[in-house]
């Protein structure tokens, strides 16, 4: 089933303790996109870049089956930018630079093409962004998935917000930004006011720590895989919502039980992100690796009790 991803497509420069990138390619949309990608063959982009966008970096996206007749390519302009430095635990880091530039103005435009989409993933921009999506498409597609970011959750973005994430089915957040929008520090108590502001599900994002998915009546939690290496953590958050929204559409199943699965692979294919710098781990993926990988999440939580 058709996915539309709207989103950021940049350029970072990641330093964490483990090295540094000079100007690598990343966005929300880019994570997105690459990661839907291995679960339906019918994923379409819309975003923007400059003219420093090379066309080569556009025909890996293509190489993927990505259709990227929605990313807008503005001559004479350059691409957001990025640049940022991680401590040493990976969950803080500094922002040392932040070039809008072609984002500053972005008019997401919604090729005709596209607006049979079932399912929209809504990354993280402006809420103003986000709702023009939501008004340029002809139906509203089955399932749309919203990731934001605390930034958003301030005066005087917070209204708009709050008005876009009425509309959606499923919103993704960390932890931090669960307490934040709530005003409740307890993530039980955070979640059941966040569904109350429209959504059906709720994902809270902890890391390292694994992620959990609420709706009124239920909640499942997924741990984080332990790791031997995790060398930058940029990207991984979009690259489970890509995960997570791609097995969706690729089983048709919006069901909570399979959600359940969706945080899995959502959580796997986030394991391999961070495996390297930028979505580099993402571009070359096998089925069984993947499947490899759920399994070892399998793995990690299956126990028996013995009642006798």
């Amino acid at each position: 089933m058709s996915v539309l991803v709207v989103g950021t497509v940049a350029f970072d420069a990641i330093e964490t303790p483990f090295g540094k990138t000079d100007k690598i390619i990343g966005g929300s949309g880019t994570y997105i996109a690459l990661t839907a990608s291995y679960f339906t063959k019918s994923v379409n982009l819309v975003g923007v870049v400059g003219e420093d966008f090379l066309q080569s970096d556009i025909a890996n996206f293509q190489q993927h089956g990505i259709n990227t007749k929605g990313l807008q390519v503005k001559e004479g302009e350059k691409s957001f930018f990025w640049a940022g430095r991680y401590h040493n635990d990976l969950n803080t880091r500094d922002t040392l630079a932040t070039d809008l530039n072609v984002l500053a103005d972005f008019d997401p435009i919604i090729p005709e093409a596209y607006q049979d989409c079932k399912y929209l993933m809504l990354g993280n921009l402006t809420p103003e962004v986000q709702q023009t999506v939501l008004n340029r498409l002809n139906q509203r597609p089955e399932l749309v998935m919203l990731d934001t970011m605390n930034f958003w959750m301030n005066e005087p973005f917070l209204p708009s917000l709050k008005e876009v994430i009425k509309q959606v089915d499923v919103l993704s957040i960390n932890d931090e930004e669960a307490r934040m929008l709530s005003g409740e520090y307890s993530l039980v108590k955070a979640a059941k006011s966040i569904l109350a502001m429209g959504p059906t599900y709720l994902i809270i994002k902890k890391g390292e720590h694994g992620a959990l998915l609420f709706n009124n009546d239920q909640i499942f939690f997924a741990p984080a895989l332990p790791l031997e290496e995790v060398f930058d953590p940029t990207g991984a958050g979009d690259t489970f919502a890509g995960g997570f929204l791609g097995h969706l559409a690729q089983t048709q199943d919006h069901s909570f039980n399979n959600m359940k699965r969706a945080v899995i692979y959502g959580s796997a294919m986030a394991s391999f992100c961070v495996e390297k710098f930028g979505p580099e781990r993402l571009m070359n993926l096998s089925a069984d690796t993947l499947e490899e990988r759920v399994q070892e999440f399998v793995d990690l939580v299956q126990f028996e009790i013995d009642y006798a």
